[in-house]
């Protein structure tokens, strides 16, 4: 697995500038609604199985990228998926998933780090679709919605 980050952001930069910035550092970014991020392991299991799914042959992408985010939606239509995951506009406040990147140098763009807009929520975790059981943490419900992915793909 590459090095990667996970972190929350905040301010009012585009969307596209954001992109922009985080390529010019020489790595890849996914930017995510952080009403559908459930925690950093959500986003990093559904980098590991998107991962196993390019070396298995089993994806259903071109990209890392847009299979991540297939798996972090808990989706297996890419539109969907992309539609639902990505950060609505106005808010200010996304996820980055970064690929690559040491350092993400927020200040030259004008963001913040703020993590605490990816903690898992019962609402996020019904947003995304995950079933919801008694003596199951939020956080491994959405975990187990990752994995179950696979089984949509089939």
């Amino acid at each position: 697995m590459m090095d990667i980050q996970v972190i929350g952001i905040k301010g009012n930069t585009e969307f596209s500038k954001i992109v922009e910035h985080f390529e010019g550092l020489g790595g890849d970014a996914v930017l995510l609604d952080p009403q559908m991020v459930c925690g950093r392991d959500h986003i990093l299991s559904a980098v590991m199985h998107a991962e196993r799914a390019f070396g298995n042959g089993t994806n259903r992408s071109r990209t890392l990228l847009t299979e991540t985010i297939l798996y972090a939606a808990g989706d297996r239509q890419i539109g969907r998926a992309m539609e639902r995951m990505r950060p609505k506009e106005g808010k200010g406040e996304m996820v980055a998933l970064l690929f690559g990147i040491d350092d993400p140098k927020l200040d030259r763009i004008g963001m913040t780090r703020c993590d605490e807009i990816m903690e898992a929520s019962q609402e996020k975790a019904e947003c995304l679709g995950a079933e919801l059981f008694d003596g199951i943490s939020v956080e491994d419900a959405v975990l187990e919605h990752v994995a179950m992915t696979d089984l949509l793909k089939q």
